[in-house]
């Protein structure tokens, strides 16, 4: 129950509307990109990025346009795990009785497999293609209109909220002698290359930054507790039901 509380606010107005968060992007190695994103749940409805540029200290500036907002497809998981992790719990006559601790054990694995999924789609990011970021709808979310040598991606890692952009440089037909494109990752580097509409590209620069995001390292700490529990009640019914199958009669 804590764990599903943490992945939706309500303000204390009437409305039950969750509220906004604002997180500041920062990294240890560089500032070459800052940034601002704004929280409701699990969507990014703002996201107020500064880039400058390795080669010509140019400043980028772009946002998201004010009619976009952009889901978190991870915390949307993640809570449709917990909540069907209570489901299962609670679906039950308030007087019902468990007959065999066999009957306890199956719904403690039905009940830790939703909450271990919840975990892992917090903790296990998706891994990407440059030909799939490049063709995501994130691309088109920002005003001005992101240009083409910039590819940006947001994920979830842990208790952060990530940022990844990705400067690139078009190879030249003379060039791609040696062109070998990068399978799937959560995070590309330098070097590696991709081919998009009709244009083949080498990724130059890659800047990665990032936000604490306080509820989410709430939420994996009851995760955690909440599969603890649920072992040490298999546990326990394994003991009883080993005592009970060795009683002498």
């Amino acid at each position: 129950q804590e764990a599903s509380h943490r992945f939706a606010l309500p303000t204390s107005g009437l409305g039950g509307a969750v509220k906004q968060e604002n997180f500041v992007l920062s990294t240890s190695g560089t500032d070459q990109v800052k940034g601002v994103l704004t929280l409701q749940g699990d969507a990014l409805c703002q996201a107020d990025v500064n880039l400058k540029m390795p080669r010509n200290n140019q400043l980028l500036h772009f946002a998201f346009r004010e009619d976009k907002q952009w889901k978190l497809q991870q915390i949307q998981d993640a809570r449709n795990h917990v909540n069907q992790a209570i489901y299962l719990l609670m679906n039950r006559d308030v007087n019902y009785q468990f007959k065999t601790g066999l009957e306890v054990l199956k719904l403690m694995d039905a009940v830790m497999l939703q909450l271990s999924r919840a975990r892992n789609r917090l903790t296990t990011p998706a891994t990407l293609t440059l030909p799939e970021i490049a063709s995501s709808g994130l691309t088109k979310m920002f005003t001005p209109v992101l240009p083409p040598d910039i590819l940006v991606n947001f994920y979830i890692n842990l208790n952060k909220l990530c940022l990844t952009v990705y400067q690139l440089h078009v190879l030249q037909p003379s060039t791609t002698k040696n062109f070998k494109p990068a399978g799937g990752s959560v995070l590309h580097n330098p070097g590696a290359m991709f081919e998009f509409g009709s244009q083949r590209y080498e990724v130059s620069h890659v800047h990665k930054v990032e936000c604490v995001v306080p509820w989410l390292n709430d939420a994996l700490v009851f995760f955690t507790v909440s599969l603890q529990l649920c072992q040490q009640l298999k546990d326990k019914i394994s003991v009883f039901s080993g005592y009970w199958n060795y009683r002498p009669y």
